[in-house]
């Protein structure tokens, strides 16, 4: 019995916890305000979807070890992502001047990280149920959205390890549809 109780539990552990977009539900439109390289710009999720799909990815906090790992190697891979017609976009409750530092330092100016106001956060159902400083804590979760709005893939897990790759496969699904 204890070993079965063991086998559940690490499953549980081990297994990304289940947002509540699933595939096929129509993703929140949002605008609100972010940074590319520093500087400061508008992020509005239905004129990033005329250009094609997205790849929006939410995570807990700037300047963390296990954000700024995702965020270099989204970093990495962005031509390939734009190889495959998608865009990029970081996400987190961070204030604008933190996220202007970090699109520099960790993303390295190749794509846009924008605050999410707990409108976003609650649409995305991202909410990790902390606050630091006095704002919300996203979980780390991966949404590809497709052209027509809809979400495409889902991944949740705060381990950043698999989110690129995941992502990146998605994507590249949508060019053989």
């Amino acid at each position: 019995m204890r070993r079965l109780l063991a086998t559940v539990l690490a499953f549980a552990v081990s297994t990304p916890a289940v947002a509540a977009l699933a595939p096929g539900a129509r993703a929140p439109d949002f605008t609100t305000r972010g940074a590319i390289a520093g500087k400061v710009v508008g992020v509005h999720l239905a004129e990033q979807l005329k250009r094609g799909p997205v790849v929006l990815y939410f995570f807990p906090a700037a300047f963390t070890g296990g954000c700024n790992a995702e965020a270099r190697a989204f970093a990495e891979k962005v031509d390939a992502f734009r190889a495959a017609g998608a865009t990029v976009i970081g996400m987190s409750a961070d204030n604008v001047a933190d996220l202007q530092r970090f699109s520099s330092s960790e993303c390295a100016g190749k794509f846009a990280v924008a605050s999410a106001g707990p409108k976003v956060v609650a649409g995305y159902d991202v909410a990790l149920g902390k606050e630091v400083k006095g704002r919300q804590v996203t979980s780390r979760t991966s949404y590809v959205i497709g052209r027509d709005g809809r979400i495409v893939s889902v991944y949740s897990d705060m381990n950043p390890t698999e989110h690129v790759t995941r992502s990146l496969a998605a994507v590249q699904r949508l060019g053989t549809r």
